[in-house]
């Protein structure tokens, strides 16, 4: 690529909150279409967390995740030009991000998966009640893992990352109403599975 001007350095993962989005990302797009290192710095801050989150979800395992971002990133800023002005940021870049963790899934074997990161809570909770979420959050992982992979990408999208519906679809290069049929179809599938684990527990 021509024009849009190489980061002085890889972006780092941020280890504070991610910064809030400003209405001025087409502005920033097009400085960084412009040559503007410090704009993309900016762009890659403000997604940098949520591709992470994404990517694990993607990949299950740490290091590739990581991996998966940053080679994310390197790529969006030598497509940059290809961007189409007036279209939103977030889908076109979350669209690479996913379509390349699914080709990595496909063409090598990846590290032994990790556990998905948790966000310490400043009151801890009884050793009874952690132990509870444990056990929820080992079952729903495996009922995740269990579902035809289009559906799994679609309910954790939806439910776990907060995209909206014609996100997705941009992302996964489906029509809307797909992605309505796989949430549903993850949700009973999910719910089925589940069920015996609520009833347990009264």
């Amino acid at each position: 690529m021509s024009r849009a001007a190489q980061p002085a350095a890889v972006v780092p993962f941020p280890s504070g909150p991610a910064p809030a989005a400003p209405g001025d990302e087409a502005e920033l797009v097009e400085r960084v279409r412009g040559g503007d290192g410090h704009a993309f710095d900016t762009l890659a801050t403000r997604y940098m967390r949520r591709a992470f989150s994404v990517a694990f979800r993607v990949l299950g395992q740490r290091e590739d995740a990581e991996d998966l971002v940053q080679d994310t990133f390197l790529v969006v800023l030598q497509r940059i030009d290809t961007f189409e002005p007036g279209r939103a940021f977030a889908p076109w870049f979350f669209r690479i991000l996913v379509n390349r963790g699914l080709n990595a899934r496909k063409s090598r074997a990846l590290r032994a998966v990790d556990e998905i990161p948790e966000t310490a809570s400043s009151a801890g909770p009884s050793p009874e009640r952690e132990a509870e979420r444990s056990e929820l959050r080992d079952r729903l992982r495996t009922a995740l893992a269990a579902l035809p992979e289009r559906q799994r990408l679609v309910v954790e999208l939806f439910d776990l990352e907060g995209f909206a519906g014609p996100e997705i679809a941009e992302i996964l290069e489906i029509s809307d109403g797909t992605v309505r049929w796989h949430l549903h179809e993850a949700r009973k599938a999910l719910r089925r599975t589940l069920a015996p684990y609520e009833r347990s527990r009264g």
